[in-house]
């Protein structure tokens, strides 16, 4: 876990908290591939999706991506620059209310564009998309469930299906195979296309290399993608578009929990305030262990403890970690990387309140952005 800068002890627990610090280094690696491949980049909102943070990433990116009408319309009031928008399938009306809000739709299938090219053209200035399905993944992270490439997908016009596109109205080719991949599996797919779909990128203006690429992780040479992006512009003479989530929020956050109960069975259980379950779906979806301020592998240090939520659930479970000194009730445990693909997917499962959303600011000063409650709970439910 990289280091944590001096978090304040009034924070109230459970709390999402945005490293303002650590998201602008992100964000120079961000700038430094839009200007020496001369491509653009967009924040996918499907991983992070936090309007208090645009304003620290609106300078270094070009807009958003969304996966549907809600975030494309949080892109296009909140971000206030390009608007992407991608569905497997779009429901009654939504195309028609995305020509509004997007600057560019992506269709999944010839069927689709069929039946909606012509309402999207309602609106001429939006530009087009195709989602391909290109045979090549370098998905690293959750096997099957994050491979958008695996048996039976659902998502881009296969190889079989392609020449039933009509090119001659397509603006922009787009595969997104990635996930968590580092410079190799970007490299590699912008390799793949250029070798095997170079006849429709000369007929399009552009060419969307989806997300996935995680600039921001150790381990990934930014000077390889830049090559790679600088090459294909250089042969096809098209615009290119990454569009990373997650990628630009890498290690940029915490979510702060504290120990609220014990529990023994078979192992010495601390029961937390955070939840797997509600707050960190991923840990159960992918599987994954957090990283965690001080802690270790079991067997690391003297006190090893499961760590688990509040639900009903049996499997709310956090993982197994090892600490050098016995927890106790009001312990306040730090986990890292929390700014991905975790407040965006949260539940009030159990009634479980959500976690505070806050930001410690470059400064060291900490803020709440949104502090929830019973409403939110009690909207959901009708």
């Amino acid at each position: 876990m990289t280091a944590v800068p001096p978090l304040p002890a009034e924070i109230q627990t459970p709390a999402y908290v945005l490293d303002a610090e650590a998201l602008a280094r992100n964000m120079a690696v961000a700038s430094r591939v839009r200007r020496e491949a001369g491509c653009k980049v967009l924040l996918a909102t499907k991983a992070f999706a936090f309007p208090a943070a645009f304003p620290l990433m609106r300078d270094h990116l070009d807009g958003t991506t969304a996966s549907g009408e809600y975030e494309a319309r949080l892109g296009r009031e909140e971000f206030g620059k390009e608007v992407h928008v991608y569905a497997p399938a779009y429901g009654p009306g939504e195309v028609e209310r995305l020509a509004t809000l997007a600057d560019h739709i992506y269709f999944n299938s010839p069927d689709q564009v069929a039946r909606q090219l012509a309402v999207a053209r309602t609106n001429p200035a939006v530009k087009i998309g195709a989602r391909i399905n290109p045979g090549y993944s370098n998905a690293t992270l959750g096997g099957a469930l994050y491979d958008p490439c695996a048996p039976n997908s659902r998502f881009g016009t296969t190889v079989s299906e392609i020449d039933q596109l009509p090119w001659d109205q397509i603006d922009i080719f787009h595969v997104h195979t990635l996930c968590e991949s580092l410079h190799d599996g970007s490299v590699g797919l912008i390799e793949h296309v250029a070798k095997n779909f170079g006849d429709y990128v000369r007929r399009v203006k552009a060419v969307n290399f989806g997300g996935g690429h995680f600039i921001n992780k150790p381990g990934y040479d930014v000077a390889k993608l830049i090559a790679a992006i600088t090459a294909f512009r250089a042969a096809f003479g098209v615009e290119v578009i990454l569009e990373p989530g997650a990628g630009l929020v890498v290690d940029a956050g915490y979510l702060v929990a504290s120990v609220i109960g014990f529990h023994t069975n078979g192992r010495r259980i601390a029961i937390l305030d955070a939840s797997a379950s509600t707050h960190m779906p991923d840990v159960l979806e992918v599987p994954y262990k957090p990283p965690l301020l001080g802690a270790g592998e079991p067997g690391t240090f003297a006190n090893d403890y499961m760590l688990g939520g509040k639900t009903c659930m049996t499997g709310d479970i956090i993982g197994e970690y090892s600490f050098p000194l016995p927890l106790k009730v009001g312990d306040r445990l730090v986990f890292g990387d929390m700014m991905q693909y975790s407040f965006v997917k949260n539940t009030t499962f159990n009634g479980t309140p959500l976690p505070d959303m806050a930001v410690l600011d470059r400064d060291g000063s900490y803020r709440v952005v949104k502090r929830f409650g019973y409403a939110e709970f009690r909207n959901r439910v009708g």
